[in-house]
């Protein structure tokens, strides 16, 4: 099973900057695509950005030029760097994992507990 632990995030300004961490724990062979996921209540949870195991990067429309998915995989760990943020940013982002168990079934994924993200002046 795989832990997610997300920090960073709080409180930024319009068209300032913030930059979210996760970093993966536990028992598993190898972890595939990892990425960032929002949600708004009362809106569906949204993929942000997602990044490959071999760096292989896709975003959500509105955080293209903006964000920044990266990932060390010495570390298990996946980064977010959110510029030029707007109001609209704000919500709670989750961290996800797709990773190869070491027990069946194989291929599962994990979601970390969320972490806010709010942008307001």
């Amino acid at each position: 099973q795989v832990q997610l632990v997300e920090s960073g995030g709080g409180l930024g300004q319009p068209g300032g900057s913030l930059r979210l961490s996760c970093a993966a724990s536990g028992r598993f062979m190898e972890i595939n695509a990892m990425g960032w996921y929002r949600q708004v209540p009362g809106r569906q949870r949204e993929l942000v950005a997602k990044i490959t195991e071999v760096g292989s990067t896709n975003y959500v429309v509105s955080g293209k030029g903006r964000f920044t998915i990266s990932r060390d995989n010495a570390r298990n760990s996946v980064d977010l760097q959110m510029n030029s943020l707007k109001p609209e940013d704000t919500a709670v982002y989750i961290c996800n994992a797709d990773y190869v168990a070491t027990t069946l079934p194989r291929v599962r994924s994990s979601w970390g507990r969320g972490i806010q993200v709010t942008v307001s002046s």
